[in-house]
């Protein structure tokens, strides 16, 4: 006896127990863009607020265990996909170009709403 696509050995179908609620389904991916600051916030489960970044021009460096906010040049390269830096999408891992050198993002910008990072030496 062959059992037919979504039913149960005895012929019975199976039935969604419920909707998945609006915390439940996924959001839209959000890609930073190399450019002038522009970030929005969206009410999330609790009420709370999460402020994601759309656009950012600066990042904040580690340099001798101060922390610097420094502006963003160029992005040079992506480790995960080349295809990215050529459109200056910011990641974590990407590799850009400072006024003090070469840096590498260590935080992923589009969950946390800021660009931190390690200069490269």
């Amino acid at each position: 006896m062959t059992t037919k696509k979504g039913r149960k050995i005895t012929g019975g179908k199976y039935v969604q127990n419920r909707k998945k609620k609006a915390n439940e389904t996924g959001r839209q991916i959000r890609i930073i863009k190399l450019g002038k600051e522009k970030r929005r916030n969206k009410r999330v489960k609790g009420g709370r607020d999460k402020s994601f970044l759309l656009r950012a021009s600066m990042i904040n460096l580690l340099i001798d265990g101060e922390i610097k906010k420094i502006s963003i040049k160029n992005v040079l390269e992506t480790p995960s996909n080349k295809f990215l830096a050529r459109q200056n999408i910011l990641t974590k891992g990407t590799i850009v170009e400072t006024d003090l050198g070469k840096a590498k993002i260590t935080n992923r910008p589009s969950r946390d709403g800021i660009v931190n990072g390690l200069l490269l030496r």
